[in-house]
């Protein structure tokens, strides 16, 4: 049976709604006559839903959506709206609240939008219920030669990062700067051959020419390949390119101070110090990056 509590100062308009609410059989209904009341009500047992007038003293329906939003996520908040609180409520909605009903219809449209609202809620439980019982997560993505697909990609990794709590909030920042060195090497380096130290001299010749090579054979039809594999215990990352490679042994220490300034060992400074563990392939066209569970 779904719980829903209702947050009026007015008492006619309380009684109101709970004669709405009564006809279904399904709910069980609580009230409270302000923001402050709601709050102290929430922090004794969460309802399914909370249902919420605008105006109202000590705690207007705009703080206790912000409250809630802050403390409570999962919960979601439906607005009562009455005429001269219509800019309130477009703040209400901006800021987290999940639908609105005018007063004045009340009797028709409350059962719909609470039916609504508690449909798509229970559906958000249950993925997050079930997403405590994925294991892993295995992707293979081949990308053109597009810088502008990383960013995409890299959000995509991170929320796999985080369904499986494998690092903090920094964590997550360090790895994705990991990666997106790795995925601009495969691309410039790698499919394009485009020599790095040519950044140091002209940047600008550098970028034009990145330009040119992605329009031009053999470089436009290369691809690179992306493997990433999330446990909560690792993650396992494969970045190949489709271009000659290089000799791996020939790559100058990136943790040696004299190279530290040079712009050619930057993104691997930045990998082998944001992963645990970092090899190439023999060929050179291939990078494994590793990052470990931080707790």
């Amino acid at each position: 049976m779904a719980s829903v509590l209702v947050v009026d100062d007015s008492a006619v308009d309380r009684l109101r709604t709970e004669k709405i609410l009564a006809k279904d059989a399904g709910l069980t209904v609580s009230v409270a006559a302000n923001g402050k009341e709601a709050l102290e009500h929430l922090a004794r047992g969460l309802p399914d839903i909370v249902l919420t007038d605008m105006q109202m003293p000590e705690m207007d329906g705009l703080q206790l959506v912000e409250e809630i939003r802050s403390r409570y996520p999962a919960v979601p908040v439906i607005l009562m709206t009455a005429h001269g609180s219509e800019e309130l409520a477009v703040q209400a909605l901006q800021r987290g609240a999940a639908s609105y009903v005018p007063k004045r219809n009340l009797a028709n449209d409350l059962p719909d939008t609470i039916e609504s609202v508690l449909g798509v809620a229970k559906a958000n439980r249950s993925q997050l219920r079930l997403l405590e019982c994925l294991i892993d997560t295995q992707s293979h993505f081949v990308l053109e030669n597009d810088a502008a697909l990383i960013p995409s990609l890299i959000g995509h990794l991170e929320n796999n990062l985080t369904r499986m709590k494998l690092c903090d909030e920094n964590g997550l920042i360090r790895v994705a700067v990991a990666l997106r060195e790795a995925l601009i090497n495969a691309i410039h380096h790698g499919n394009l051959e485009i020599d790095s130290g040519l950044r140091e001299k002209d940047e600008k010749h550098y970028c034009t020419l990145v330009e040119e090579r992605r329009q031009q054979e053999p470089y436009l039809d290369r691809r690179v390949h992306v493997y990433a594999k999330e446990s909560h215990h690792e993650a396992y990352y494969v970045i190949r390119d489709e271009g000659p490679g290089f000799d791996p042994t020939s790559l100058p220490d990136p943790l040696d101070p004299a190279n530290l300034e040079k712009v050619s060992g930057r993104g691997l400074l930045l990998i082998r110090t944001f992963m645990d563990e970092v090899h190439h392939n023999k060929e050179g066209n291939e990078i494994t990056m590793i990052k470990r569970c931080d707790h």
